[in-house]
């Protein structure tokens, strides 16, 4: 193909990154004063590079097949810049209220989410890591976004390392590949493991490489025994910030690594599956019990990530095409489920001082019962409760955990599920049964407020119309299996 082919192909792409340069020469040249318009213009860059990514129809390749857009990758990068998008909102009246607005945020946000979109689309281990490389150094920013903040300082300090070590990681597992099959090219790969006559099963260095990878790709989705950064990042983090991470980094690091596990190691499935499981497994433990003793909202959700993390990639444990289109129904209802609960949390201010102890929500049924309603749907549906939509992503994931006869996982992670509960219960208790205390403030933002109300909607009535988004999701699935 040309290069003017090529670029066609990256044309959200190159929007996003065109768009966050001339944003970033006019917030230099205008000041801070600019911060909220160039938020507004960094939210309608997302949209129209959405409106692209959903016009154009097909597979196609660019740069020698490094580089695939296809309907996963479609799926995928709506998620990523909806979240992005939403993220950004929230982020301009938090900052607004705090009289903190600083035009580099919607810049940073802007490459990161660049980063994310490059990822999900890599049809190559050289083009996955510079996208991931993109993603992280604007985020490693972002944790770290205000400076004078003690807590928010040492997240992006313990995020940078950490986060560096998983880098080195990722790197030795794909040298290691490269070594053992002379290419990083996902399809190459695949035919080179595929070859008649390989012996796999006693191919240390390959079965190594592919652990180092697994290893670090388990760290950007904040997976046991790697998930070590995940409560103090999201605790130290901005709120909005910390919902970009739960929300578009999470989706791009998942499907990451479903397409870098799927689509060059067919032939040795059996063999990361196994690695898989075991992390899944441990990963539902570890989130269902120990958030029961925290008292900071975004600490304990940082917990409730972990689990929520387990029980996605046993949907990718399964190896199935049904197991993948249960692994992004999950993904699309965490994001929507988690961007409300954030939300809320933006929203918990009291005479214009943000709060993060749970205990804080007492009485809130009382003082604001339409706030609580909204906080508690949000809550049953993480917490995977009929009939909202929680349960229904649970049960996709689980269905094909099933068929893949992984039962002793799935019932592990259906009594973790059950454990889970307590503590968004808890939460509830709290709001509808505690004696109560003052309200919070009323002046969040307009946007803030329809994230959740519109999110705590969506996980209410999921139940009246899941056939299109699980229809979509399984053609978004079908393209990792030709």
């Amino acid at each position: 193909m040309n290069l003017q082919a090529d670029l066609l192909v990256l044309l959200p792409e190159l929007m996003v990154a065109i768009g966050a340069m001339v944003l970033l020469v006019g917030g230099v040249m205008i000041g801070d004063t600019a911060s909220r318009v160039v938020s507004w213009l960094a939210i309608v860059l997302l949209a129209g590079a959405a409106w692209i990514v959903f016009a154009n129809t097909g597979t196609n390749t660019a740069f020698h097949g490094a580089f695939v857009v296809d309907g996963f990758a479609r799926f995928t990068k709506l998620l990523i810049l909806a979240g992005s998008a939403f993220c950004l909102l929230m982020a301009n009246e938090f900052f607004a209220l705090e009289e903190r607005q600083r035009f580099e945020l919607p810049i940073l946000m802007l490459l990161a989410t660049l980063g994310m979109m490059l990822m999900v689309s890599a049809s190559s281990f050289i083009a996955l890591y510079m996208g991931l490389e993109l993603q992280s150094l604007a985020l490693y920013v972002l944790a770290a976004f205000q400076r004078d903040n003690l807590r928010s300082t040492e997240a992006g300090l313990k995020y940078f390392v950490l986060g560096a070590l998983s880098s080195g990681m990722l790197l030795y597992g794909i040298s290691l590949i490269y070594g053992f099959t002379g290419t990083t090219e996902f399809h190459a790969i695949a035919v080179a493991t595929a070859q008649p006559g390989a012996d796999l099963a006693h191919n240390y260095g390959l079965i190594f490489g592919l652990v180092f990878l697994i290893a670090g790709l388990a760290f950007k989705v904040g997976a046991v025994p790697f998930h070590m950064w995940t409560p103090d990042v999201y605790e130290g983090s901005p709120t909005p910030v910390t919902a970009f991470f739960v929300t578009a980094a999470k989706v791009a690091a998942f499907a990451l690594f479903i397409r870098a596990v799927i689509a060059p190691f067919p032939a040795v499935a059996h063999q990361w599956q196994q690695i898989i499981v075991i992390v899944s497994m441990l990963s539902v433990i570890l989130g269902a019990v120990a958030a029961i003793g925290q008292t900071n909202i975004k600490r304990l959700l940082a917990y409730s990530s972990i689990g929520h993390v387990g029980y996605a990639l046993l949907g990718l444990a399964a190896g199935t095409q049904a197991g993948i289109q249960g692994m992004l129904v999950y993904l699309a209802y965490y994001l929507v489920t988690n961007l409300g609960m954030f939300a809320c949390i933006a929203a918990m201010r009291r005479d214009g001082e943000s709060v993060e102890d749970i205990r804080d929500l007492a009485g809130l049924a009382r003082t604001q019962p339409y706030f609580a309603l909204a906080l508690g749907a949000l809550t049953f549906s993480l917490a995977g409760l009929p009939p909202l939509a929680g349960i229904f992503a649970k049960i996709y994931v689980f269905g094909a955990a099933m068929q893949a006869h992984l039962y002793i996982p799935a019932i592990i992670n259906i009594v973790a599920s059950v454990i889970g509960a307590f503590y968004y219960l808890r939460i509830i208790q709290i709001m509808y049964f505690d004696e109560p205390k003052r309200g919070f403030d009323h002046n969040i933002g307009g946007g803030t407020h329809a994230l959740m109300w519109g999110t705590s909607a969506i996980s209410i009535f999921f139940v009246v119309l899941p056939a299109p988004l699980i229809a979509i999701a399984g053609q978004a699935a079908h393209a990792l299996f030709p």
